[in-house]
């Protein structure tokens, strides 16, 4: 192995050699089309390349190469493009849509064609879904080159017996950030020290996107563009075998599958894939890898029980998907326990396992084929064996969290219909596994690690509450979201608007009429309104716009209603009277004048960015509020004085005591502190709120049992809590909880955050519940001893002020649309929490 790392650096000498380095077995090439080394200006592994490019790169190669075309399928946050490289043979790139047609026909299941030899097999070749995982995109090139310049008779077979689409860089910002990061700290000579600059990234390094997410749990839920734009495509063409490549720590060699057993009981993907398929292919990448002596290993981690990896997901649509995981060089060059580890030898891993995964697809194409045809079939076998025939779904009061649920079935092309308010997914349909993806929970499992989440019920991270039907009642299938929500226009008033405060997008047409100068009061106890489209009922919460106390005159105001109305599809009702039917009047004490949040967020070294990237994408997106983000290393000299709200996410927070005093003071002043996750274990123990964790007394007269050291990994990694859904009390009374209807909702948990529920018998905002699980593993003794004795969620007095404690992050992943009102109304409402003593 030393040897070959020390080829990578000899190889970056010379032109011809350094390209030879990668592909010398597949020459001769085309020499009308520019290798990577010629279009760049330098050799491959030489610098990190930026992604825009790439994308000149495989433009170029669309441009000159008769084998190529290129295409579109989104921008980033960032606005930088996603693109996928087709490559086929000349003729085949002429006939692609036939091909593709007869491709599709073996996704169908009312279709039964056989002539598995006679289509190419679809491959999707995809990489750099982690920014900082760079050499794979390095390899896409390489790969690309190959494909559409080398004249080698292993070549012309693929690309005659093959479609391959090569996605180059799934994460470009995150890349980018890196790129610019590795080039700026570059030594000449390289520094192979761990300790340079230039293989350790500052916060929040290149991993995630802009906002922060990992790309690479997001298959599942589509909530960044990255990821819908390749989902939408992905549904047009649905590949026969999808890879996903990725890097790991340095000391490490090379990953390839079959993967470690699935933690499932009863996974929902085919045996014959993740045994037989991934066994097949492996023996493929053991060859290729042997042949330029790299050393490797399978099985023993990376599960694939989630299934939102690119690693998995496929898995769940016929495909074979291929995970790849590279020792990272974090940078050129760098030392490690086996020796020095190039750039050029961790991208010659990743090229030669690309061209091993094509060589394997074109080999077994028939085999390929008929299991993406069975897969489909079974779906409706394994449905029609099934006691459920459906599910249904409403929620009367929020139909706009409705519309984001649905959203997320029709991404995946999952089939709903509806009759009346209520939405039926039936299970016989060719995407069974997703229906079951979406609605199914689990509490038996065969391992107790995870290499990510235990629990993926997507229907519970929207707080959708649902049923299984044994007889359906379809009614008209929903294609598009257009017109599902269409509340009644509001008629003109000269007395008041109120908002109904239930709907999701409730808060950001709260925010859009504050950032428009309006005052907005929020009703603390509900009541009925005479509207003038006769009495209505309002929960907790619900806003209103009197007319007569705005800077604006009456027009002004009707005419910001209502754009608040049309930009956000909320329920808004003109009253002329304050005179209610029942209930609070709108003049009672009751209501109360929202504040406009001025809030800041703590982000940099020590806080956890997924977490943090979540609040900011939060407010960006959906409430279209502007969040200050100050970095740690300014927190001492930040003036807390110009925000009334402060968030702390998750992470290890290394503040002095004077830094603690000033959180302390500035909370007293009035003001309001969100603190999640470890943030909340942070703020019990240094003593910022008078609140205590959770614990268990420990039997000092037990007996230690003696177990295998071997084991100790996994005894040792059943007690953390990977990520499960639990049911909470809610108090639908709390300001925290105002546009809640059910006392039960539930609540994602990934964390050791235990907290007591609190001495003061009013600032207990949610409990776990009696009988807590709804999905996901979790030890007896942490069930026993620490879920179930405690708080999901409490308020805390600290002077004039209150710190609201979050023991779980209710905007998981960005998904948890059942739970971000809590997180809101903390930021909207949190100053009008008064707690009793």
């Amino acid at each position: 192995m030393l040897k070959k790392l020390l080829l990578a650096v000899l190889f970056i000498g010379t032109t011809v050699s350094a390209q030879d380095y990668f592909f010398k077995k597949y020459h001769p090439f085309n020499s009308d089309i520019p290798s990577p080394e010629e279009f760049l200006g330098y050799t491959i592994g030489q610098h990190h390349t930026r992604h825009d490019l790439i994308v000149a790169y495989l433009t170029k190669l669309a441009e000159t190469s008769d084998r190529a075309s290129i295409h579109e399928y989104g921008k980033t946050h960032e606005g930088r493009k996603l693109v996928i490289l087709t490559v086929t043979s000349p003729s085949n790139l002429k006939n692609l849509d036939q091909i593709k047609s007869q491709h599709l026909q073996f996704v169908d299941p009312k279709q039964s064609p056989t002539n598995y030899n006679d289509v190419p097999i679809f491959v999707n070749l995809g990489y750099n879904v982690h920014g900082n995982e760079p050499s794979s995109s390095e390899a896409a090139m390489l790969a690309a080159y190959t494909l559409t310049a080398s004249n080698h008779p292993e070549i012309l077979n693929y690309i005659n017996n093959g479609v391959i689409f090569i996605d180059p860089t799934i994460n470009p910002d995150g890349r980018d950030r890196h790129t610019q990061w590795a080039n700026m700290y570059q030594g000449s000579p390289l520094v192979a020290d761990p300790q340079d600059a230039e293989h350790n990234e500052y916060w929040p390094r290149g991993r995630t996107n802009h906002y922060w997410f990992d790309l690479n749990r997001d298959w599942l839920l589509g909530i960044n563009p990255e990821s819908r734009g390749k989902l939408t495509w992905y549904h047009q063409w649905y590949p026969n075998v999808v890879t996903d490549f990725h890097e790991m720590g340095t000391q490490s060699s090379y990953f390839f599958e079959p993967m470690k057993d699935n933690a499932s009981w009863d996974p929902i993907m085919p045996k014959e894939n993740y045994i037989d398929l991934n066994n097949l292919f492996g023996d493929y990448f053991a060859k290729a890898l042997d042949s330029i002596g790299s050393f490797y290993f399978t099985k023993e981690v990376f599960d694939g029980t989630y299934p939102g990896y690119g690693s998995s997901y496929p898995d769940l649509q016929g495909g074979l998907a291929l995970l790849f995981e590279q020792a990272s060089s974090r940078g050129h060059k760098q030392t490690t326990a086996f020796g020095e580890i190039t750039f050029p030898f961790t991208i010659r891993n990743q090229y030669v396992s690309s061209i091993a995964t094509v060589k394997a697809a074109v080999e077994n194409k028939a085999q390929l084929r008929k299991y993406q045809q069975d897969f489909f079939k079974s779906a409706l076998t394994n449905a029609s064996k099934s006691r459920i025939k459906g599910y249904t779904f409403r929620d009367d009061h929020d139909p706009n969290r409705v519309k984001a649920f649905v959203d997320k079935l029709l991404l995946h092309k999952v089939d709903v219909y509806r009759t009346g308010n209520q939405f039926v997914v039936p299970t016989r349909q060719p995407q069974y596994r997703m229906v079951q993806t979406m609605f199914e929970t689990y509490e038996k499992y065969r391992d107790s690690v995870y290499y990510d989440a235990s629990a993926w019920s997507v229907a519970n991270f929207y707080n959708m509450k649902y049923n299984t039907v044994s007889n359906l009642n379809l009614g008209e299938q929903i294609t598009s979201l257009d017109n599902l929500v269409n509340p009644n226009a509001v008629s003109k008033t000269d007395y008041a608007y109120i908002m109904d405060y239930d709907d999701y997008n409730a808060v950001a047409a709260l925010h859009y009429l504050q950032s428009k100068g309006l005052v907005v009061s929020s009703s603390f106890k509900p009541f009925t309104a005479k509207t003038t489209t006769g009495n209505q009922r309002f929960n907790y919460g619900a806003l209103v716009v009197a007319v007569s106390l705005q800077k604006k005159d009456s027009d002004e105001v009707y005419k910001l209603v209502q754009q608040a109305q049309q930009k956000f599809q909320v329920p808004i009702f003109a009253a002329a009277t304050g005179y209610n039917a029942a209930g609070i009047d709108l003049g009672s004490r009751y209501v109360e004048p929202v504040t406009k949040p001025k809030a800041a967020l703590l982000i940099g070294d020590g806080v956890r960015s997924y977490d943090a990237g979540e609040v900011w994408h939060l407010l960006d997106t959906r409430v279209h509020m502007p969040i200050t983000k100050i970095p740690m290393r300014n927190f001492g000299g930040a003036n807390l004085d110009k925000y009334n709200t402060l968030v702390m996410v998750s992470g290890n927070y290394d503040l002095s005591k004077k830094q603690q005093e000033k959180i302390k003071n500035w909370v007293s002043k009035g003001n309001t502190l969100i603190t999640i996750g470890t943030a909340s274990k942070w703020a019990i123990e240094k003593k910022l709120v008078k609140e205590r964790l959770t614990e268990k007394e420990k039997d000092s007269t037990k007996l230690v049992v003696r177990k295998p050291y071997v084991d100790a990994p996994e005894h040792l990694g059943k007690e953390s809590v990977g990520g499960g859904i639990f049911k909470v009390d809610l108090d639908i009374t709390h300001p925290l909880a105002f546009g809640y209807h059910d006392t039960s909702i539930p609540v994602y948990k990934n964390n050791s955050v235990w907290l007591a529920p609190s001495k003061n018998e009013y600032a207990t905002v949610a409990k776990y519940a009696k009988n807590p699980h709804i999905d996901g593993f979790i030890t007896k003794k942490n069930m026993e001893d620490f879920l179930k004795p405690s708080a999901s969620l409490i308020v805390s007095k600290v002077g004039s002020g209150r710190v609201v404690l979050f023991a779980d992050n209710p905007n998981f992943r960005g998904s948890w649309y059942g739970t971000n009102r809590l997180f809101l109304n903390a930021l909207f409402l949190g100053d009008k929490i008064e707690i009793p003593e």
